[in-house]
């Protein structure tokens, strides 16, 4: 299986970003998938997961009505819109398959991460 993030940019406070991760294999569509980030000095956190057919989303409080994660399974792809940043926003940013993903106890697989930035 292969995780191939895109997206991560240099935005301002207020700013906008859609990450995508491109998943190779057919377990894609039979896998919770996740977000995760890490920001410098800081611990790996969840950010937000979604659920096998997508009917079952979490997002951690600090991202709850700026981001939104979504799949498409026939396309093997994962998104995260990211709106109304914020500094604190500002990390690595990893998709993540595995069904213990959707709870952010770990995952199966990871991507290499793209980075989300903040300018101001």
């Amino acid at each position: 299986v292969r995780l191939v993030e895109s997206g991560g940019d240099l935005v301002q406070a207020g700013g906008s970003l859609r990450l995508s991760c491109a998943a190779s294999g057919r377990i894609f569509s039979i896998n919770a998938m996740a977000w995760y980030r890490q920001a410098p000095g800081k611990e790996r956190e969840l950010v937000a997961s979604i659920s096998t057919g997508g009917s079952s989303t979490y997002y951690r409080d600090s991202v709850k009505g700026r981001f939104t994660i979504s799949r498409d399974n026939a396309k093997n792809t994962l998104w995260l819109q990211m709106s109304s940043l914020k500094p604190e926003d500002t990390a690595m940013y990893y998709c993540a398959l595995g069904d213990r993903a959707f709870y952010g106890l770990g995952y199966d697989y990871r991507g290499q991460g793209t980075q989300g930035t903040d300018s101001s």
